[in-house]
């Protein structure tokens, strides 16, 4: 059993930056890819960022690649996802999840466990 909890999130003007964090209980944190995910009002849940175990493998959703940056601290249990030149359609909630696969996944229903998310808003 994993529980994840997200933080960092809050309202951001256009172009601006944030860094979220997912803090893991337990003491198996490093056996789990890590993804995070976000959601829109009206929207389908969406891919955004997902790395292996060790940190050493990632990849990104296409609206996001080379502004958004994943990164893990197994020592911490913690995930992170470091948000730059952030867009008005970035707006979301964002969840960390968590998935006992070997490698990391881009599909949310390959995920065991889920943060209960926290909010972006970009301004424009």
């Amino acid at each position: 059993q994993v529980q994840l909890v997200e933080s960092g999130g809050g309202l951001v003007q256009a172009g601006g930056s944030l860094r979220l964090s997912c803090a893991a209980s337990g003491r198996t944190f490093s056996t789990y890819a890590m993804g995070w995910f976000r959601q829109a009002p009206g929207k389908e849940r969406e891919f955004v960022a997902a790395v292996c175990r060790s940190g050493a493998n990632t990849g990104y959703g296409d609206s996001v690649q080379g502004r958004f940056t994943i990164s893990r601290d197994n020592t911490k249990n913690t995930v992170y996802l470091q948000m730059n030149r952030l867009k008005p359609e970035d707006t979301a909630v964002y969840y960390c999840a968590a998935n006992s696969g070997s490698y990391y996944s881009t599909a949310a229903y390959s995920y065991d466990y889920w943060g209960q998310g926290t909010q972006v808003t970009v301004s424009s």
